[in-house]
C-alpha cells in the first residue's frame, strides 16, 4: 500500500502536487495518467525513493519512506523504467536475477531459493522458455516482460512502472496492461504504473490516479468514469465501452 499525506511536490516555482492525501491499495492495478509535464514520472520517482525533494509523507505499507534504509527501500519498492535493455549476449535469466540483488550474499552468488524465485518470475510473465534467449534478439514487448519478471523477483510489495507500454503495438500494450492486472490480483501486488492509454487504463485498471496539478484524484475506475473529471482534464467523452 501506499499513502501520501500532504504531499507537495514540483519544480523551480512550479508546484506539480500541493498538499495531496492519497491511498493506493495493495491487490490491485492502478493507472496513474495526466496530461504531458503534469508530473507523472516524477511522482513515480518520488515513490520509488529517486526524489527526495518533497514536502509531507510517503509511507508504504506503513513506513515512513525517508526513514527506510536502501536495503529496506530495496525490498520494499520495484520500478520498471521505460529505458530499453538490449546488451549484447546478456540472458533473460540473468537480467531477472538482478532482482535478487537486494537478497544476496556479498559477492551476489544466488542461492537455491533464488533461483526458484527467478524461475517463478519468467513463469509469471509467460517468459520460461526464454530464459537463455539474450536481451537483443528479443521484441520490445517481450523485453518488457523480462524487466516485469525482474521487478517480480525482487518479491516487493509494491512495483512502480514509468510508461511500461511506450513502445509496444497496440494488440501487446493491451496484453501487457492484462498481465499487470493478473500480477497485481494473483501475487497481492500494489501496482502502479503511468500511461497515455486512457482506454486501456479505463478498461482494465482497478483505480485511477488523476493528476490535475496541482491536485491528485484517487478513485476506483469506475467511480473516475462516472465523475467527469476525464473529460474537463482531456477534452474527450468516455464511456465504459
Amino acid at each position: 500500500m501506499i499513502e501520501l499525506n500532504d504531499f507537495s511536490i514540483g519544480y523551480g516555482k512550479r508546484a506539480l502536487l500541493k498538499d495531496v492525501s492519497a491511498t493506493i491499495g495493495s491487490g490491485s492495478l492502478t493507472a496513474l495518467i495526466g496530461r504531458n509535464g503534469s508530473g507523472k514520472s516524477t511522482l513515480l520517482r518520488a515513490i520509488a525513493g529517486l526524489n527526495g525533494s518533497f514536502d509531507g509523507i510517503i509511507s508504504i505499507d506503513g513506513h515512513d519512506l525517508r526513514s527506510m534504509r536502501p536495503q529496506r527501500l530495496a525490498t520494499t519498492v520495484a520500478l520498471v523504467t521505460t529505458e530499453r535493455t538490449r546488451v549484447a549476449n546478456l540472458h533473460c535469466e540473468d537480467v531477472v536475477a538482478m532482482g535478487r540483488a537486494p537478497y544476496t550474499n556479498w559477492i551476489g552468488r544466488m542461492q537455491e531459493i533464488d533461483r526458484q524465485i527467478v524461475s517463478h518470475a519468467l513463469s509469471a510473465v509467460g517468459m520460461s522458455d526464454y530464459a537463455r534467449r539474450t536481451m537483443d534478439s528479443m521484441s520490445d514487448g517481450e523485453c518488457q516482460r523480462i524487466m516485469i519478471a525482474r521487478a517480480l523477483a525482487q518479491t516487493t510489495p509494491v512495483i512502480l512502472l514509468d510508461e511500461p507500454t511506450s513502445f509496444l503495438d497496440l494488440p501487446n500494450r493491451y496484453d501487457l496492461c492484462r498481465l499487470l492486472h493478473r500480477l497485481a490480483h494473483e501475487e497481492g501486488k500494489c501496482i502502479l504504473f503511468s500511461t497515455h492509454e486512457l482506454d486501456i487504463a479505463l478498461k482494465l485498471s482497478d483505480s485511477i490516479a488523476l493528476i490535475d496539478p496541482p491536485a491528485l484524484h484517487c478513485l476506483p475506475t469506475e467511480k473516475m468514469i462516472g465523475s467527469n473529471m476525464i473529460p474537463r482534464l482531456f477534452g474527450i467523452e468516455i464511456g465504459m465501452g
